[in-house]
């Protein structure tokens, strides 16, 4: 497999990124309440079941994590309008990312809905604002979509025996295990360090800010 032509679509983000996902979904999951940073599904179904047992309550505390992930998306689709031009907007969308999850850690468990809302915030931003591995769609936060394009990918190999299918449907299930890495991190960290065990997200996020001032990334700052 070539390697990426920005980095923003390479292998060492996307490991970063899938090891962070993991990471922050375990956090609010089990750190926090066993709300989802990430699986927004599972949130909006407990909204319902709370809303059915007539707890609206309750349900907000599942609904506020799904608003704060959409402006997170929105977020990150301004910034890429507007301030492309003073720096990579992936970069400064990682960057932030990275200073509201330091203050994450900052919460104590009285503020867990704040927390949520902002993990969700931030896992929104990373959704949108890296979807890609060398040219395939593929998200760094949720798994679903990854599993289902990586059993397309092996039933095309099955069918036509390209290998580009098999190498294709190797890169999802790669991310999958890192994202379950990163749970298996996140749970780790958590029992070590508590509700401070997110600033590990921020110093990998960091870590993904300074790789993207690579060369390659230059080459289409917009993109």
């Amino acid at each position: 497999m070539q390697r990426a032509k920005q980095v923003s679509e390479s292998i060492e983000l996307g490991i970063i990124l899938a090891l962070v996902g993991g990471f922050m979904d375990v956090y609010s999951y089990v750190g926090r309440d066993g709300v989802f940073a990430n699986a927004q599904t599972g949130n909006i179904l407990l909204v319902g079941v709370h809303l059915s047992e007539g707890d609206p309550s309750l349900a907000m505390r599942y609904l506020l994590p799904v608003l704060c992930f959409s402006v997170g998306i929105m977020v990150s689709d301004l910034v890429h309008e507007r301030f492309a031009s003073v720096m990579h907007w992936r970069q400064l969308t990682v960057l932030a990312e990275a200073v509201i999850l330091l203050g994450v850690g900052l919460l104590s468990s009285e503020y867990n809905m704040l927390a949520n809302g902002l993990t969700s915030l931030a896992c929104g931003m990373q959704v949108e604002s890296f979807r890609k591995i060398h040219g395939r769609g593929i998200a760094t936060t949720m798994c679903i979509g990854n599993l289902r394009s990586a059993l397309q990918n092996v039933d095309d190999y099955i069918v036509t025996h390209e290998r580009g299918f098999l190498m294709n449907g190797a890169l999802y299930f790669g991310v999958i295990a890192v994202f379950v890495c990163g749970a298996v991190l996140g749970n780790w960290c958590l029992e070590r360090f508590g509700l401070s065990a997110i600033g590990i997200c921020s110093l990998l996020l960091l870590v993904a800010f300074f790789l993207m001032f690579s060369d390659r990334e230059g080459e289409n700052p917009a993109a």
